[in-house]
């Protein structure tokens, strides 16, 4: 993977375990081939490699992803104990 494309990549999603889910899926997705998803969405040179393939995607906007809300994490209420 080029390590410039890399760091743009970060900034634009903002967490590196994120763009590696990202990366991961999409490239996946362009190994399989075969339809739609299987193609690059941006113009590359044929000696590209998928990551720097899914990388360039992510740096152009070319694929979207969405986060979802991060919740407070609440404590659970504990149950109360019959007397015998």
């Amino acid at each position: 993977m080029n390590a410039e494309l890399c760091k743009r990549a970060v900034e634009k999603v903002g967490n590196p375990n994120v763009l590696v889910n990202l990366i991961s899926r999409r490239v996946r997705q362009l190994n399989a081939g075969g339809g739609g998803l299987g193609r690059p969405l941006v113009n590359v040179p044929a000696s590209m490699g998928l990551a720097d393939i899914a990388l360039t995607e992510i740096i152009e906007d070319k694929m979207g992803w969405e986060l979802p809300e991060e919740l407070a994490a609440v404590r659970p209420i504990p149950k109360k104990r019959k007397k015998h």
